[in-house]
């Protein structure tokens, strides 16, 4: 069985990039900062662990997930092996995701970076059962899910 479960932050903005072919499919590429849990003197405090999103997660990742965002995702350990240019060896691991999750809520995030959380319509009362109403209004591209 092969299962990678992460959560951390992401170091940079997610790069994406398209595939050539008839239909285009999203390559999203990120780093997750995980902090170890056990910290020894002298050693690094997080790993750094490399991602690869396709398809659909790909684009979800591009449009959702920000630097410093806390975020989660399940997936598998791939490794890569190939010549380079100079005729090395090299080998690369990564984790393909294949579900993504939000791991903070998006006022959490922002309020931490320093922003005005965003609100795109005017708050409104909870009902007594617990539950909001939903605003039939909004475009589905609207949602961020």
């Amino acid at each position: 069985m092969n299962k990678v479960i992460l959560m951390g932050r992401l170091t940079r903005d997610p790069e994406v990039r398209y595939s050539q072919g008839a239909t285009p499919v999203a390559v999203a590429r990120f780093s997750l900062a995980i902090n170890r849990r056990f910290k020894r003197e002298g050693e690094p405090e997080a790993d750094f662990i490399d991602c690869v999103a396709f398809g659909k997660s790909g684009e979800f990742v591009e449009k959702y997930w920000k630097k410093g965002q806390m975020v989660s995702v399940v997936g598998r350990l791939q490794v890569r092996s190939w010549t380079d240019n100079e005729g090395n060896k090299r080998r690369s691991t990564e984790v393909v995701v294949e579900e993504t999750y939000f791991a903070e809520s998006r006022s959490s995030f922002e309020s931490r970076e320093g922003k005005a959380p965003a609100s795109s319509a005017p708050a409104k009362p909870a009902a007594s059962d617990g539950f909001y109403p939903i605003d039939e209004s909004l475009e589905d591209d609207d949602l961020p899910f």
